[in-house]
């Protein structure tokens, strides 16, 4: 592609750290080069350097070439039909695929995606997008790749996107809306239900605040901040939240506590706000000590016979022996955070819990993992200490798991999780690699020979090939932990000095 144009200087702003503006500060010193940053290129460790790596870069390939001929800027991918899906209609593979493309040098493919965003992507549409969905994929992709490469472009889509979806806070609790029309701004409750999902409305904070810091404008990082300072008022239990909420209200509709759908990335984002700040905001340090504390106290069980530790629900109050695959992002979350001085028992904790992840892959004839699995917690009883249940038993190509086998190998330098990585990549080349091209998403993976949904999810692409190229890698240079946050789209975004 040709050289980005440099990107323009940006504003200061003198507001002390932890304010919602207080984002407007300098990248850290080698944070990386783009976006307006100073420092160590992360590109230039960029590519394929081992045959592990490169064989993930094969299956990207394969995969992208199936997306460009039979959907080519659409959503994505229906590989076996050899059609097309549309949700947003804003490119969600190609924009959620940018930076993956740029860390594994792949820079003929990079080259046709910007193209089509710089001439093709359509803000201005008459459409409905979901305001998490569209943040997390494509607002955080457009900031990453702006981050990697200071290519203006990116920022001019970022900031265009973030005013649209900035109308769906026009709420008169100001918690935002679900849902907002891209193209008349107008916000409304999702068509089948009255509420938000928690997590939501809480996992919008680090790109909106990434916005303000990269165009000096304040009013992103206030709005999400507002968000947050009205959810951290309201009653929990043990620091741990109901996965509904109005944008009426502003309140919590009781019921369902978990760490998995709508809930998940609430946890997750509590930490990464505070890494994202260089670690000066202690807002969400207090709010992330009080979840993890909750957790440990009311949702971490064993299971029978074999003790695989793992994380369940409540329901109304009781719990339910559930875990989605969704939960297998805790592992990583809290060895980041036992690395940047939370206490060694989330590190145990971290350790405990993906030996339960990589057991739901190992223990399936497949070796994938099911999007839910039961546990056996009744005592004394013999038999399988996971149960998995038919209609549970679909995988979507998801990432959580290697998500977290990335950072724990970061952190611990234990090869058991590159190993165990490595058999996952493999599951998912025997069994959801389609032979005329792309990758599906299965019906079962109880069952062998297995029944596609003929579905290529963006976030295959975006974010399960690009952890697993990072697992692969031997160099902590290529998107260090300490100058790099992930969005919970895998999307890296620099960690700051708020001014």
């Amino acid at each position: 592609p040709p050289p980005p144009p440099p990107s323009p200087p940006h504003s200061a702003m003198s507001q002390h750290g932890g304010d919602a503006a207080g984002v407007g500060g300098e990248r850290r010193a080698g944070g990386g080069g783009g976006g307006g940053g100073v420092g160590e290129q992360p590109l230039a460790h960029a590519g394929p350097k081992n045959e592990r790596q490169q064989a993930v870069v094969d299956a990207f390939k394969w995969a992208w070439k199936a997306y460009k001929t039979d959907a080519w800027g659409m959503d994505e991918l229906k590989p076996v039909s050899h059609a097309s899906e549309t949700w947003f209609n804003l490119g969600l593979t190609l924009v959620d695929s940018l930076d993956t493309m740029l860390l594994m040098g792949l820079s003929e493919e990079y080259g046709e995606a910007r193209v089509w965003v710089e001439r093709s992507m359509d803000l201005t549409q008459n459409k409905d997008v979901n305001l998490f969905e569209c943040t997390i994929r494509v607002l955080g992709g457009l900031l990453s790749t702006y981050a990697l490469t200071d290519d203006d472009l990116y920022k001019r889509k970022a900031v265009d996107l973030g005013d649209r979806l900035m109308h769906a806070f026009d709420s008169p609790s100001k918690v935002p809306y679900s849902d907002v029309n891209i193209g008349t701004l107008h916000a409304h409750k999702p068509k089948w239900g009255p509420d938000s999902s928690t997590s939501e409305v809480t996992t919008i904070q680090l790109e909106f605040r990434e916005l303000s810091r990269i165009t000096g404008d304040p009013k992103y990082a206030a709005a999400v901040d507002e968000v947050m300072e009205h959810v951290h008022t309201l009653p929990k239990t043990d620091g741990l939240v109901p996965i509904w909420i109005s944008a009426d209200t502003g309140q919590f509709r009781q019921g369902t506590i978990t760490l998995g759908a709508r809930g998940d990335s609430y946890y997750e984002y509590l930490l990464k706000q505070w890494l994202q700040t260089s670690k000066t905001d202690h807002r969400w340090h207090e709010m992330y000590t009080e979840t993890v504390d909750g957790i440990f106290h009311r949702l971490v069980h064993g299971s029978v016979p074999n003790n695989y530790t793992y994380i369940a629900e409540l329901i109304n109050g009781r719990v339910s022996p559930k875990m989605d695959h969704l939960v297998c992002f805790l592992p990583g979350l809290l060895a980041l955070g036992a690395v940047n001085g939370f206490p060694q028992a989330h590190m145990q904790l971290a350790k405990d819990l993906i030996k339960t992840c990589n057991a739901m892959y190992t223990e399936m004839p497949t070796g994938l993992a099911p999007e839910i699995t039961f546990f056996n917690d009744k005592a004394g009883t013999k038999g399988d200490d996971l149960i998995v249940k038919e209609q549970d038993s679909h995988n979507l190509l998801r990432p959580e798991t290697v998500e977290s086998l990335f950072i724990m190998h970061r952190l611990t330098g234990d090869k058991k999780y590159v190993e165990w990585g490595w058999a996952i990549f493999q599951a998912f080349e025997r069994h959801c690699r389609i032979p005329s091209g792309g990758y599906s998403s299965l019906r079962s993976v109880k069952h062998i020979p297995v029944s596609y949904r003929d579905k290529m999810e963006s976030f295959f692409l975006g974010e399960t090939l690009k952890y697993l190229f990072l697992l692969f890698e031997s160099s902590p240079d290529l998107v260090p932990l300490d100058k790099w946050v992930f969005n919970t789209e895998a999307h890296p975004l620099p960690i700051f000095s708020p001014k």
